[in-house]
């Protein structure tokens, strides 16, 4: 089986072409490195192709025979999708319909969707199903949502079966100190506390202190990248037999709040972090904890790393050869 990984040299896509690397699977990678790196691509055969060239982009799909393609080439900054929607609708959406378009046209009907949590929006309850409603308040959950409604549409017309997976928050290392995460700039929370533990920041910037939680401090899912990319080949694998199109969660079924995750930090790192409170952030729920039975139930995946140690410790042994190199 063919498969393209397109944003394969980005943070879940190289830990996903990690896993392949134990699996028969025969992989190439299709990255515009915008924001991913061309060293994470792991040898594996490159394609550099932004998806808003459309020529290029038909030209490797058509020669590639591929029987599956995985796309996780989103942008991802919700403050930046508020700031500049334009740059999120045009890469998350339309970039995406240009692949899926190419896809029809040369008959390769299996995808998996790297789609979002930011689709639920502020949660009804908690912990949050596969069913609850649809309510994304920000344009980047906005745009996994418009792509969802595209995949459905393109299932009824076209034949196009796919899964998405909606990611919590992923997070972690891979265990071997390999590859990380390494956006330019840094807005995941985990990495950030970890920047000011190694003394690359001064200080991490905790949004809001006064929500109805336990601390007052929001409370996140935090599923480990590796365990993602597990769910990933489990999705690929369900999809390949039983060739039809579902939505799954990829979450931890616990939550953790900012202050925990700080207070685990210290002392994993032995390290003190400096914390400086600034008003909540727009968009910003409360809590947010999946539901993932469903994905437990239909693909038989559990969390391996996701316990905040296993993720915590991950990411300081990388956020250290960073440090060093």
């Amino acid at each position: 089986m063919k498969i393209l990984v397109v944003g394969g040299a980005g943070y879940i896509g190289s830990h996903m072409l990690k896993r392949f690397r134990s699996t028969n699977y025969n992989i190439e990678i299709l990255d515009n490195l915008s924001t991913g790196h061309e060293k994470n691509t792991l040898g594996y055969p490159f394609h550099n192709c932004d998806l808003a060239d459309k020529n290029h982009l038909h030209s490797i799909i058509h020669k590639g025979k591929y029987d599956l393609v995985m796309h996780f080439a989103s942008f991802i900054n919700v403050g930046e999708s508020y700031k500049n929607p334009q740059k999120y609708y045009e890469n998350n959406v339309t970039n995406t319909q240009n692949l899926l378009n190419c896809m029809v046209q040369n008959k390769i009907l299996n995808f998996i969707f790297s789609s979002s949590a930011a689709v639920y929006g502020e949660p009804n309850s908690i912990p949050i199903s596969e069913e609850h409603t649809i309510n994304p308040v920000n344009p980047y959950g906005q745009t996994k949502a418009i792509v969802e409604d595209i995949l459905k549409d393109y299932d009824s017309a076209y034949g196009l079966k796919s899964i998405c997976l909606r990611y919590f928050n992923a997070s972690g290392a891979h265990t071997d100190g390999s590859i990380g995460e390494r956006h330019k700039p840094e807005t995941h929370l985990i990495p950030l506390i970890l920047q000011a533990a190694s003394g690359r920041m001064e200080n991490i910037v905790v949004y809001g202190n006064d929500y109805p939680t336990k601390d007052g401090t929001c409370i996140r899912d935090y599923i480990h990248v590796m365990d993602i990319a597990e769910a990933h080949l489990l999705a690929l694998e369900f999809l390949k037999e039983k060739q039809i199109s579902e939505i799954f969660n990829i979450g931890n079924n616990e939550g953790f709040s900012v202050k925990e995750i700080i207070e685990v930090a210290q002392e994993i790192t032995q390290k003190k972090i400096k914390v400086n409170i600034h008003s909540r952030r727009k968009g910003d729920p409360a809590q947010l904890i999946a539901n993932n039975k469903k994905i437990t139930d239909r693909l038989n995946w559990s969390p391996q790393y996701s316990d905040l140690k296993t993720i915590i410790s991950s990411a300081w042994q990388w956020e250290q050869k960073l440090c060093s190199s």
